[in-house]
């Protein structure tokens, strides 16, 4: 039968060990919360340097922490120490598999009380939540069974070959660190990380650390920068021989990619923005894409031509582009003087009989340099090559193409008209980099309208080939020249109004108005009051209207058009510039029949048929698809026979670009201007006395009188501008 009265006092003993544990928690609290505040700093730094006991953690006893001591009667009487594991702050239980035969009075090591606080553990062990278990590292034991540590992700298998690995780590080191020190541009830079990360920042250019084909290629490209009107010491490249280590090869890896950008972005948009030279300059913006760049020249099965592909496409960059070839073939060396002497001729061999006869002189190479000659430089015969060469530069400088080097085909060489052609000729193929790389529209056969400043001329091309021409007046030199934009034609207008310009109104009527009231009365002018107080001047469509019997509207910023006039005789001048900005026709009828053909062919517009609408009323003829307008500065070109043609320069513009191209700005020229755009308000300028208004004007804006748009909300009628006073 069980001894109850062995387990009843086993089971007091627990009661006296937990009571003893609740007093012991219990004074200590008590003797932390009965500290006097102390009264002075004195007493607070004495303190704060001895350490006090912190109250205990300890939640109240359950019933889960008792144990029945079921094994009294049979274990014999022996006296344990106390299992560390028991005495845990937080956890009061005791096992009473080594409880024994104690004395009613409880030990101080049979009782868990939790340890005094240390005051050099930190802060935040000391703020620690209230409900929290604060263990001490000193007193507490590690668990049983350790975690296992964590394990480290496994590295994904590298595509690079072992023998580019080093090159791939030393890119992937610099492009994390120095990206900046190769592009300053920040979507070059971003577009050069992704693709090299792409590949696990795999060298693009050399294999084994030699170099490969596609790096051959972009490197040709590079060097021969020249040939496209650019200058080769902008894209510097790296020596590669000289790159005895992954850093030395990565770090011209890293260079060559950023020469190739810059060439690849100079050569589509120029190596200067046109907002760099004028105000009057509007051309669309087509930036590269860096990303589109890297992938399709590294992709190619040729670089070089990938690379070269972001040059204009247009045909007459490709024919400028072919007359500096031969131009530079002929003298793209040093600053050389040929020496007068006799006459140097090449007579080719007919037979055995009659051998080619070579003459020989110490001038000859001189003239090899001079010509650009690079085989046997220093051969003194006048042979077939030189001759050929000499024939080419006769040629192009107007002279009779003989091949003989006579004194005045030596005058020419050494005159300097050559290099400024030059010049010409390269500021001519940057202005091509500034238009659209499609300058047509393609649902209508690639049809748009060129019109060249400098030649007075307009051309309507379509599938690569010219359509109709005709002569042009364009704007004078300063203020008044003709701006260069492109744009979209989108109707025409027959019998216009003329709305005189803000310019002319406060730059030339209202002076005259202050000398006669009545002047422009007599001219059939029509003056009204803005609701702005300001004077808007009009003349009513007919055959003196100055815009002539037809406009050709593209909205443009600048407010010019194209348009008819009755002052055909400026036509018969060579120099035709005396508009203040926009473009008279000399056929516009013609013209406007050739566009309506392209855009409406299924109406058969012919010039009778627009001439049968010339009246008193205006007409706007809208155009289905509208047909893209270039205006273009070309100074030089090439004719249809061939020739290389040369144009003054009008309005400065190839003067001002060598200054800046030559001025060593670099790549700040690419950095965008900010110019005042133009303004179409009307300031109120002094109405003399005695003028005749034909009325208020509250219709629509300037702007929209040219070229159409939403008619603004009508001013009740009978309100003025305040301030103003109108005699009749």
């Amino acid at each position: 039968m069980r001894d109850c009265s062995k387990n009843r006092a086993g089971f007091d003993r627990v009661l006296m060990a937990v009571a003893a544990t609740f007093l012991t928690v219990n004074a200590t609290s008590a003797l932390a919360q009965s500290d006097p505040a102390p009264n002075s700093a004195a007493e607070l730094a004495i303190e704060a340097a001895i350490p006090r006991p912190e109250p205990a953690n300890v939640p109240p006893p359950t019933i889960n922490d008792f144990k029945l001591d079921n094994a009294v009667a049979t274990t014999p009487a022996t006296t344990q120490p106390p299992n560390a594991d028991a005495a845990k702050v937080g956890n009061a239980k005791i096992d009473s598999t080594k409880a024994t035969d104690q004395p009613a009075a409880a030990k101080p090591a049979d009782v868990a009380v939790a340890p005094a606080a240390d005051t050099s553990k930190p802060d935040s062990i000391k703020d620690a939540p209230k409900d929290t278990a604060i263990k001490d590292p000193a007193t507490t034991t590690p668990a049983a069974t350790a975690a296992p540590p964590a394990a480290e992700p496994v590295k994904a298998a590298s595509n690079v070959p072992a023998a580019d690995q080093p090159v791939a780590d030393k890119l992937h080191d610099m492009l994390g660190e120095k990206s900046l020190r190769y592009f300053e541009r920040k979507a070059e830079r971003a577009a050069v990380e992704k693709f090299y990360g792409a590949r696990d920042f795999a060298p693009l250019w050399t294999q084994g650390g030699k170099l490969t084909a596609t790096a051959n290629g972009v490197i040709a490209r590079l060097k021969d920068a020249a040939s496209d009107g650019l200058n080769p010491a902008d894209y510097p490249v790296p020596d590669f021989a000289a790159a005895t280590n992954p850093d030395g090869l990565a770090e011209a890896d890293l260079k060559l990619t950023e020469s190739m950008l810059d060439y690849a972005r100079q050569a589509q948009s120029g190596r200067m923005h046109w907002s760099q030279l004028s105000g009057d300059i509007s051309y669309p913006e087509h930036p590269i894409d860096p990303s589109e760049v890297l992938s399709n020249v590294t992709s190619a099965k040729d670089a070089s031509t990938a690379l070269d592909s972001y040059n204009p496409p247009q045909k007459l960059y490709r024919e400028l582009k072919a007359k500096l070839a031969e131009l530079r073939g002929q003298g793209d060396g040093p600053v050389v003087q040929i020496a007068e002497g006799p006459a140097l001729k090449y007579v080719p061999s007919h037979n055995r009989k009659h051998p080619a006869v070579v003459m020989e002189d110490p001038r000859v190479p001189q003239l090899r340099t001079k010509l650009g000659i690079t085989e046997n430089a220093n051969d003194t015969h006048y042979d077939a090559k030189v001759a050929e060469a000499v024939r080419k530069f006769q040629e192009n400088a107007d002279l009779r193409p003989t091949g003989v080097l006579d004194e005045r085909t030596v005058r020419a060489i050494n005159s300097p008209k050559r290099s400024k052609l030059i010049d010409t000729i390269i500021v001519n193929m940057e202005r091509w980099r500034w238009l659209p790389r499609d300058l047509g529209a393609p649902s209508i056969g690639d049809a748009y309208v060129i019109l060249n400043i400098p030649d007075y001329t307009l051309k309507v091309m379509q599938h690569g080939a010219q359509v109709w021409a005709t002569k042009v007046v364009t704007g004078k030199p300063g203020i008044h020249a003709t701006p260069l934009l492109t744009e979209t034609m989108k109707y025409i207008t027959v019998n216009p109004t003329w709305n005189v310009p803000p310019s002319i109104v406060y730059g030339e009527y209202l002076p005259a108005l202050q000398q006669d009231p009545t002047v422009l009365q007599r001219m059939g002018l029509r003056v009204e009051r803005n609701p702005d107080g300001s004077v808007h001047i009009s003349q009513p469509p007919g055959e003196g209207n100055a815009l002539g019997r037809i406009r050709f509207n593209f909205p443009n910023k600048f407010l010019v058009y194209q348009h008819d006039t009755p002052d055909k005789y400026l036509f018969a001048k060579d120099e035709r510039a005396y508009s203040h900005g926009c473009m008279r026709v000399q056929y516009p009828d013609q013209y406007a029949a050739v566009l309506l053909g392209i855009t409406e062919p299924n109406e058969h517009y012919t010039p009778e048929k627009i001439r049968s609408m010339y009246g008193h009323s205006e007409i706007d003829l809208k155009f289905p698809t509208p047909i893209p307008v270039n205006i273009t500065y070309q100074t030089a070109f090439v004719d249809d026979a061939g020739k290389l043609q040369i144009r003054k320069d009008v309005y400065g513009r190839d003067a001002a670009m060598l200054a800046l191209l030559h001025g060593g700005h670099g790549r700040d020229l690419e950095a965008v201007v900010a110019h005042s755009q133009p303004s179409y308000s009307r300031p109120a300028g002094y109405v003399p006395p005695r003028v005749s208004y034909a009325g208020d004007n509250w219709g629509p804006s300037f702007f929209d009188r040219l070229f159409g748009g939403p008619r603004p909300i009508p001013v009740p009628p009978g309100r003025r501008p305040p301030g103003w006073v109108f005699e009749r």
